[in-house]
């Protein structure tokens, strides 16, 4: 029978339940919760990625024509770094709050409001250093709100539902990318409008999450000061202690350092090898998300259910690295843009099938889903993040070396991203 009084009080204290299977024993949640939920990480993606896809590449671009790769790769490279350190720092945070207000609840708030006025600052910006700084800032409050949504996952969703929840939280990622690119399309006229619209909308779908979120709550002094090697720990999960982690962690880094050289540099392809004017940027990237969110969204909720409803996640993983390398290989060998929205599909279907159970995944191999949920996922959000600093590190050499061939800087990510199947297959305690 179910241990109710022992998960209650497990609930509201930072106390380890007895044990996994207590843990897991949640009751099942509706889809209204599920859509909150999907909203405010689909908003939360719309503010972020809109700058790293469009805004920000215009923004340097207008204002330092001359070195504009290289300040763009400087503004994304330091902003990336803010986001690794920021993760993990905010999710040990929220794991330890005692706020009356709940865990979660105080970092969805602060966080969406400072990124906002980040955001802000950027579109106001007149020198590349003020974008620097704002951009930095908005990795940040961004990546305080992700840590924060995320950890809802183990929180409240119960084992038997995590693929079907992971499954609709991948198409979030995605369906962010192309409403920020229609959104900035729709308002191209106004740089003020490109980042404040998306950043407007962030704000409403979260606060309206964090307000309904029947959050977990820590009464206070329940809580020990943090030491020296719970500091260190913030960033750390000892891959030979947790080597399912580990090896989970790998591979989406991978995963997304494919996936960074794509969304980095897709204006400058399309300008530098496609051939096409500024001006028609913003649509045609719009065009090309479109395409791949479709793809994304006919298989990321089939792919999460079919994953809960057979018990299997790797093979899900392994055929979603695969498909997405294959869709890299067609854009880096496109001679125009109907083979580059090809590509951009074939990209769709693997980042669909991948992202649709990978986060799942990852929740089953945490180390300590209870106490340490945010934090962990924090340390795996790293994976997301550390690529944004690697790609804007890494492609200009690529580029330098091959006389600025776009085709060989995307098919070395394709390369990369075929690496993220192989990397999940040593994982043991999930099938």
């Amino acid at each position: 029978m179910c241990n109710l009084p022992g998960i209650l009080r497990a609930m509201y204290s930072q106390e380890q339940p007895a044990s996994v299977a207590a843990v897991d024993d949640k009751p099942r949640v509706g889809w209204g919760f599920i859509t909150l939920h999907a909203l405010a990480y689909t908003g939360t993606w719309l503010a972020l990625l809109t700058p790293v896809l469009v805004t920000i590449a215009l923004r340097v671009r207008h204002l330092a024509p001359e070195t504009a790769a290289s300040s763009l790769s400087l503004v994304l490279g330091l902003g990336a770094f803010f986001a690794l350190v920021g993760n993990p720092l905010f999710g040990r945070l929220s794991d330890r709050t005692t706020s009356r207000f709940g865990m979660r609840r105080p970092w969805l708030i602060g966080g969406v409001i400072c990124g906002a006025l980040a955001l802000l600052l950027i579109a106001t910006a007149t020198s590349i250093a003020v974008v620097l700084i704002g951009w930095c800032l908005a990795q940040l409050a961004f990546n305080a709100v992700l840590a924060a949504i995320i950890a809802v996952l183990p929180d409240q969703v119960p084992a038997e539902q995590r693929g079907t929840v992971a499954g609709v939280m991948g198409v979030c990622l995605p369906l962010g990318q192309v409403s920020g690119t229609f959104l900035v399309q729709s308002v191209a006229t106004s740089t003020l409008h490109t980042f404040m619209v998306p950043a407007s909308i962030c704000v409403a779908v979260v606060l309206l999450f964090a307000v309904m979120l029947p959050d977990r709550r820590l009464a206070p002094g329940q809580v020990a000061p943090l030491g020296w090697r719970d500091v260190i720990a913030i960033y750390w999960v000892n891959p030979r202690q947790y080597p399912d982690f580990g090896w989970t962690w790998l591979s989406r880094l991978l995963l997304v350092l494919g996936t960074a050289f794509l969304n980095t540099y897709q204006p400058f392809y399309l300008i530098d090898k496609l051939g096409h004017a500024e001006v028609q940027i913003p649509t045609l990237i719009f065009q090309g998300i479109l395409v791949q969110t479709v793809a994304i969204m006919a298989v990321s909720i089939l792919g999460g259910r079919l994953s809960d409803a057979i018990g299997r996640r790797k093979i899900f993983v392994v055929i979603g690295g695969a498909v997405y390398a294959i869709g890299l290989w067609v854009i880096a060998a496109a001679p125009d843009y109907p083979t580059f929205l090809l590509g951009m599909t074939i990209t769709g279907i693997g980042h669909g099938v991948y992202f649709a159970v990978d986060l799942a995944l990852v929740t089953d191999v945490l180390p300590n889903r209870w106490r340490d949920a945010a934090k962990d996922l924090g340390i795996f959000n790293v994976a997301n993040a550390l690529p944004q600093a690697i790609a804007p590190a890494v492609a200009p050499v690529i580029l330098a070396l091959t006389g600025g061939n776009y085709t060989w800087l995307f098919a070395i990510a394709g390369s990369i991203a075929l690496m993220a199947s192989i990397t999940i297959l040593p994982v043991k305690s999930v099938r």
